[in-house]
């Protein structure tokens, strides 16, 4: 493990985006205690808001990349990156943060730079369907010695595909370290993972089976017609 906590600094009178977001607003630290952890939480509750302002003090690309992918994308300036503080033991330089919402703007940018499309695949990104991209990223671009930041992964991936992402995971989690944030009850099942709960302020473990996304998925599955009959009655 290389990324060992987060903290939140030089918050004083901040009271604009993002410390109107509960979660953010009360937290003042995050520790790492796996290489695997899993950011959960409604929509909006701050998850990849924090993702992000890592991200940008790793100095990674928050359009989506790795130090050295330069370009711009509208909306992507991580509104809390100056606020935190990253603690190191050792610290690393090489990684990656995937942002779903912003990988066609990715996938653009590195056909700008023919060089590197070995080191994904070997062909366009867009070349290739949405779900095929992001595993020739997992598969070709990810390595040792590595901090990897992947906002929602699941977005463009088929369950199947998900635990083929889980399978890459498992492949390099001894020498590389995942934050993930995500609302897949797939992905959250990886076995042993930290998982961090946004819904809860402050922001606190939480146990697998204990998670919205886990209770509410097992609950559909095991009584359909019942969750649907509920849903729709007038």
């Amino acid at each position: 493990m290389f990324l060992r906590s987060c903290e939140i600094v030089n918050r004083t009178g901040a009271s604009d985006y993002p410390f109107n977001i509960p979660a953010i607003r009360s937290l003042t630290s995050l520790q790492f205690k796996t290489n695997v952890t899993f950011f959960v939480g409604e929509n909006g509750s701050g998850k990849s808001t924090v993702l992000e302002a890592i991200a940008y003090q790793c100095g990674f690309n928050t359009a989506g990349g790795g130090r050295n992918n330069t370009y711009e994308v509208d909306a992507s300036h991580s509104g809390l990156g100056d606020y935190v503080r990253l603690s190191w033991m050792p610290k690393v330089t090489n990684g990656f943060f995937l942002r779903a919402e912003t990988f066609y703007h990715f996938a653009s940018h590195l056909d700008t730079m023919p060089e590197s499309l070995p080191y994904y695949g070997g062909r366009s990104l867009h070349q290739q369907s949405h779900g095929e991209a992001f595993l020739s990223l997992f598969k070709h671009r990810f390595g040792k010695r590595a901090i990897y930041l992947l906002d929602e992964p699941e977005a463009a991936l088929s369950p199947a595909r998900q635990l083929a992402l889980l399978r890459v995971i498992k492949d390099l989690e001894r020498e590389a370290q995942f934050i993930i944030a995500t609302h897949s009850p797939i992905l959250l099942g990886y076995p042993d993972a930290q998982i961090l709960n946004f819904d809860d302020q402050p922001v606190e473990e939480i146990r697998y089976e204990d998670t919205l996304h886990y209770i509410v998925t097992r609950r559909f599955l095991e009584n359909r017609d019942k969750v649907l009959a509920e849903l729709f009655e007038d």
